[in-house]
């Protein structure tokens, strides 16, 4: 084997290699892929039970009830509202009519939320969030804002 056929071996060989790493690499997390999906989505298109994915859109306003560690509240966009259950601790910035983005799966037509994330200042929330509740009508970002 001359000294071109050797290198050229090499290379498809190391090439073999990196998209057999690749393919593994995306395989393995590919379970660990979590969507976003505002209420109306969901409604319109309900996920495999079991799926684990991330709702995101407003605490509607009378929602909340809490049972010791067990919360309910419903989450909105303002056209569709969808039920979430969340044992434990929420963060200090959940209340009504503020963003959040619940992370868990729909069984039952009811969001079963293993994580709750709240704002993190008075105007931020995913895009994702922003986008849906624009479609809405009911994004009021700068509502109040002294300059």
């Amino acid at each position: 084997m001359t000294r071109k056929q050797r290198r050229l071996t090499l290379i498809a060989v190391a090439g073999v290699v990196l998209a057999l790493a690749t393919a593994l690499t995306l395989s393995a997390i590919r379970d660990s892929i979590v969507f976003f999906a505002s209420p109306s989505e969901l409604s319109l298109n309900p996920p495999p039970p079991g799926k684990r994915l991330r709702i995101g859109g407003l605490v509607k306003e009378g929602s909340i009830v809490k049972e010791g560690l067990l919360i309910r509240f419903d989450v909105t966009d303002g056209a569709k509202s969808i039920p979430v259950r969340y044992q434990g601790m929420l963060p200090d910035l959940f209340r009504e009519k503020q963003g959040v983005v619940a992370e868990g799966t729909l069984e039952d037509g009811v969001f079963i939320a293993r994580t709750i994330l709240a704002k993190h200042d008075e105007y931020y929330m995913p895009r994702e969030v922003v986008d849906a509740l624009k479609d809405k009508g009911v994004w009021k970002h700068n509502e109040g804002v002294k300059k």
